[in-house]
């Protein structure tokens, strides 16, 4: 996911207010918001929540997930966010285990589908939209080596695919770590290290980011990529020669959602951005970018999004993402990351 420009909020100010634009400016809480939300989602965001919320100005401070997600712990014991919004919930476990979220469950949370709710209560963060890992397989590249079209985790160990398969590096890419954490729930982990080990003997190279993966086998660069369930719905629809395979093991997969961050000056105002976050009207505006939201009446439907993803989420243990995370990381890079270039 590239999400690395930094955004800051502008004041709106209302037409024929008896009050002078300092005055109106003055009187409305800022709410200073760190988020990975991608780039082109944080402007509607940003102008439905202060039309729906007035009072309260949203100043999104907006980069990576993994670059959000330091410079929180960086500033636990002086934080200077009041929430957080679109990092994925292996992140906000973690600050959760530490003590940095404030405890609260936001107005008209029945609406969203179980697994989207955190299990504490009161809740310490709420899920708003998932992300998953997918399989992409250039057609004709594919022709050329004689490699059938895989429609199993299994199937990318074909000899055919040797030095063909590209993925995300697991220590740089959320969509790297939830691959990973697919393979451990669905094979066990003393499994999943044997399958990557026999994987590993077919993949190209170990990329950077989620999406760069399926950007490469878009191009015909490699035959097959594992990667961004989105970038691979979009490549399609712009006429690349692949298909989207969703294994028949499952997918792995992390939420984004919010939370609101511990010793907040500006409570209230968080709480209302996290109830606005729950509405039917902050998921609609979301449905447009993602392919799986938290609202069991909200649908959203991407071009070429695989129908069945949803149904293949395997169910894995966010908590044991968030607490194994160093040690499982450690083992990968020892194994393989030879393979993946310079960052």
């Amino acid at each position: 996911m590239k999400r690395r420009t930094l955004l800051s909020g502008t004041a709106a100010v209302a037409a024929g207010s008896a009050l002078s634009a300092p005055a109106i400016a003055q009187s409305r809480t800022r709410l200073t918001l760190y988020t990975s939300w991608e780039t082109d989602t944080v402007a509607p965001f940003k102008s439905a929540f202060e039309a729906d919320t007035p009072g309260v100005e949203l100043i999104p401070v907006r980069d990576s997930s993994g670059i959000i997600t330091a410079r929180l712990l960086a500033e636990k014991d002086n934080p200077r966010a009041d929430a957080t919004a679109g990092l994925p919930i292996s992140s906000l476990v973690i600050f959760e285990q530490q003590n940095m979220l404030h405890g609260y469950t936001p107005q008209g949370v029945e609406a969203l589908k179980p697994r989207f709710r955190s299990p504490a209560n009161p809740m310490t963060w709420t899920g708003t939209d998932a992300f998953l890992s997918v399989v992409v397989f250039n057609v004709p590249e594919g022709a050329k080596i004689g490699a059938k079209l895989p429609a199993s985790w299994q199937d990318l160990l074909q000899p055919a695919l040797r030095g063909h398969v590209v993925m995300p590096n697991p220590a740089s890419s959320a969509t790297g770590y939830v691959t990973l954490a697919g393979w451990m729930k669905t094979m066990g982990e003393a499994g999943a290290w044997q399958y990557m080990d026999r994987l590993h003997e077919n993949i190209a190279t170990y990329l950077h980011s989620g999406s760069a993966p399926v950007v490469s086998t878009a191009r015909g660069e490699r035959v097959v990529g594992i990667g961004s369930d989105l970038r691979a719905a979009r490549e399609k629809t712009q006429g690349a020669p692949i298909e989207v395979v969703v294994p028949s093991e499952g997918l792995g997969w992390d939420m984004s959602g919010t939370a609101i961050l511990r010793g907040t000056r500006n409570l209230e105002a968080a709480q209302r951005f996290v109830d606005w976050t729950v509405s039917r009207r902050a998921h609609e505006i979301s449905a447009r970018y993602v392919g799986i939201v938290g609202r069991s009446d909200v649908q959203a439907a991407p071009p070429n999004f695989p129908p069945s993803a949803e149904a293949r989420m395997v169910d894995v243990d966010i908590a044991w993402m968030a607490a194994n995370r160093d040690r499982v990381l450690a083992e990968w890079n020892r194994r393989y990351a030879a393979k993946s270039p310079p960052r």
